[in-house]
């Protein structure tokens, strides 16, 4: 294989922790032969390694990587991000914001991609975790104004029936390369996904309430298991199971 040795040192690199090297090795390759080149190493890297690089996004600087990912490459590693435990979502957004958002970009083939993969609820639930209220009512009334919040919140009939409600905002008002207009495209251009990420995020602040684990929420409550769903079931994670994390 042409790239094998460059893909191995990339591999190692990672492994040791110096994510800066194997981000150095990469655009050196992109320099050096092109992006075509690029993605094709970045298709044969597992999707651990590909998220160890790209979730150390920094904002201030510009990166090839996160301009070549694919929708469906992106997805595979947005969806084990969780396994880094990082309680404060701060890589997580900033990674999906760079890339969902990137210039000439189209953001709803990466939600697209993430809501076909069993984990991209979930994911796209970790993403708005501190936002909770303001999503909720953002699906009741349209805007993401809590003041008028009285605690109720829309069954999952209601949100289907409730999915196709002409926009009371237009996107330009919300067009803040981050969590605004991500809901705001969810809602009105995935619905599916928007519908069954609100559950899952339901079932995430349930558990916070009575201080459990996500795992342990109580099966009465809004939670969904989302393996079980159509999308959960119409595209696995393209992940070994098997396979060691570079975590």
């Amino acid at each position: 294989m042409h790239h094998l040795a460059l893909i191995e040192k990339t591999q190692s690199l990672i492994a040791a922790g110096d994510i800066v090297g194997a981000e150095h090795a990469l655009v050196e390759l992109a320099d050096r032969e092109g992006d075509g080149a690029l993605m094709a190493v970045l298709e044969q890297l597992p999707p651990k390694d590909v998220l160890a690089v790209i979730r150390e996004y920094d904002s201030s600087r510009e990166t090839i990587l996160n301009a070549m990912l694919s929708p469906e490459l992106f997805a595979r590693a947005v969806v084990i991000e969780k396994q880094y435990r990082d309680l404060t979502r701060a890589h997580l957004r900033g990674m999906m914001n760079s890339v969902i958002f990137r210039q000439g970009g189209t953001p709803v083939d990466f939600l697209t991609a993430i809501g076909d993969l069993e984990g991209g609820a979930e994911a796209l639930a970790d993403y708005f975790e501190e936002k909770w209220s303001r999503i909720e009512a953002f699906a009741r009334t349209g805007t993401f104004d809590t003041v008028e919040d009285d605690g109720d919140m829309l069954s999952e009939d209601d949100l289907r029936a409730n999915a196709y409600a002409r926009p009371k905002l237009d996107e330009d008002e919300v067009a803040d390369a981050d969590w605004m207009q991500l809901a705001w495209l969810l809602r009105y251009e995935c619905v599916d996904l928007f519908i069954e990420m609100l559950l899952v995020l339901r079932a995430k602040a349930r558990a916070f309430e009575l201080g459990l684990d996500e795992e342990e929420a109580p099966e009465d409550d809004a939670r969904v298991e989302t393996g079980d769903t159509d999308r959960g079931k119409a595209t696995p994670a393209a992940l070994d199971p098997d396979e060691e994390s570079a975590i």
